[in-house]
């Protein structure tokens, strides 16, 4: 079982940039795929980015290429969130998620730990 706990999370203006952390354990961290998520007011949770195993591929959402970048530690078992040039529509609770699947993976039934989220407002 891994317990996962996302920080970082804050009010910004349009522009700025905020860092989100996960960390994770109970588990064995380098094993699991790591996967972003995020979910505003009135709509289903989106996908935003994922990163494999050993760091080696990541993946985003068409919404957040180019602005977000997503990275792990795997001696610090914690995922990262870059989150630049931030827009109003970006507002939203950023979920971390963990996957048994040896590939990387997009959808929310894909993935089998979640954290409870955190909450970014970005402000126009």
């Amino acid at each position: 079982q891994v317990q996962l706990a996302e920080s970082g999370g804050g009010l910004v203006q349009a522009g700025g940039s905020l860092r989100l952390s996960c960390g994770a354990s109970g588990g064995t961290f380098s094993t699991h795929v790591m996967g972003w998520f995020r979910q505003a007011p009135g709509k289903e949770r989106e996908f935003v980015a994922s990163i494999g195993r050993s760091g080696g591929s990541s993946y985003y959402g068409d919404s957040v290429k180019g602005r977000f970048t997503i990275s792990r530690d795997n001696a610090k078992n914690t995922v990262y969130l870059q989150m630049n040039s931030l827009k109003p529509e970006d507002t939203a609770v950023y979920y971390c998620a963990a996957t048994r699947s040896q590939i990387n993976k997009y959808y929310v039934r894909d993935y089998d730990y979640w954290g409870q989220g955190t909450q970014v407002t970005v402000s126009s």
